[in-house]
Order: C-alpha cells, then structure tokens, then sequence
C-alpha cells in the first residue's frame, strides 16, 4: 500500500457500511479519502475519529442520483485534493420489492442508486483519471458484475442489511455474515497488488453460509 499514500481515493456510500468501512481504512494506509453520500454529517463523525491517522477523510455531500452532483462532487475533488487514484462504488440499496409485486417507483430508486450512481461516478473518476494520465489508477465496484475489478461479498452485517425485513431479528442473529471491515480488507488486498496484476473478481462469504 507503500505507493497510494498521499493518493486520492473517492468511495461513495461512505457515510455507513462497508462504504464507511472501506474509508476508515483506506485513511489508516495513508490514503487521502472524499467520501461521497448524502448524509455528510455521518462522514464528518467518522473523519473525527481519524484525526490521528496518517491520511484523511474529506466528507462530500454528493446524492450519485443526480448528474449534476456527481459532476460538482468530482470537481471539487480535482480542485481540492488533486488527481484521483482510486474510486471505490459502494453505494446501494435495496427495496422489499419482487418482479411479481414490486411497485415501479421502487425498482426505478434502486436502478438509479446501484446502477446509474454507479455508472455517473466511473464515467467522471475515468475522464479525470484520463485527464491526468495516472496509469495505475483503479476503480473497484462492491458486489457489481459491471466493475472492473469487483468484490462481491455475501451477507455483511450493516444497516442496509438489516432493513432488508424478509429476514426476521431472530434468523438474522442466527445467520453467518462477514463484517463491514472484511470488505475493506478485500479493497487493501487489491490495492496492494502491483499495477501489473489485475484482480478482476473477489468473493467473500462467511463460513457457514448456505446460499
């Protein structure tokens, strides 16, 4: 991780999760970190507890819903924090929505979120990264089949996880999850590697998982 300190990194859905995980981390190697979500104020509580850490954590409130968002947040980046090494999409939702009762509206919140957020946020990290000519660059999609490298965790015990209500309290507590921070841990283990090595998938489970 020698060669990404002082580096700048963007994660989106940063503000919780595996998102908040990923930043932690990241800032611990030295990384210097815009966190992208819309609840800014979670970000700054996390980069208080950073203060001493050897990177930082720069919270940018930034709804990857919207183009024009997307677009100030990765301005405000170049112009701040310099070029971007790392883009790291961990942004998502989910909605207690089936194909055969699912409603629209709740289809089109996740479309937007998991897939164009994602989409908006590469596009704009790549022309900058093309802009500035860095070769190593690397942008890394958590649980997307579209990435360019992926990591692709099963059951991680965070919020978003614990919305999902198909799953009672009781079935949850009994399930075997991973931890936000064996995500991040995956996310330094690509990182790590040299520019000639690509990783194009991760898959974590936790022992014990059936499905």
């Amino acid at each position: 991780m020698e060669r990404w300190a002082g580096k700048v990194a963007v994660i989106t859905g940063a503000s919780a999760g595996i998102g908040a995980a990923i930043a932690r981390n990241l800032v611990k190697q030295g990384m210097i970190v815009a966190g992208f979500a819309r609840r800014v104020e979670k970000i700054k509580e996390i980069a208080d507890t950073l203060e001493n850490s050897s990177g930082k954590l720069h919270p940018v409130e930034c709804d990857i819903t919207k183009e024009e968002d997307v677009i100030a947040a990765f301005v405000w980046v170049k112009n701040n924090l310099g070029p971007i090494g790392v883009l790291v999409n961990s942004a998502g939702i989910t909605k207690e929505s089936s194909l055969i009762d699912g409603s629209l509206e709740d289809w089109q919140s996740v479309f937007n979120v998991n897939i164009l957020g994602l989409c908006l946020c590469t596009r704009e990290a790549v022309r900058m990264m093309r802009e500035t000519a860095i070769e190593d660059a690397v942008i890394i999609h958590v649980n997307s089949l579209a990435g360019e490298r992926n990591i692709s965790p099963g059951l991680i015990a965070t919020d978003f996880m614990a919305s999902y209500s198909t799953f009672s309290a009781e079935a949850m507590a009994a399930m075997p999850t991973l931890d936000p921070d064996d995500v991040a841990t995956a996310v330094i283990y690509v990182l790590s590697n040299p520019p000639h090595v690509l990783v194009q998938d991760v898959v974590l489970r936790p022992l014990g998982e059936s499905w």
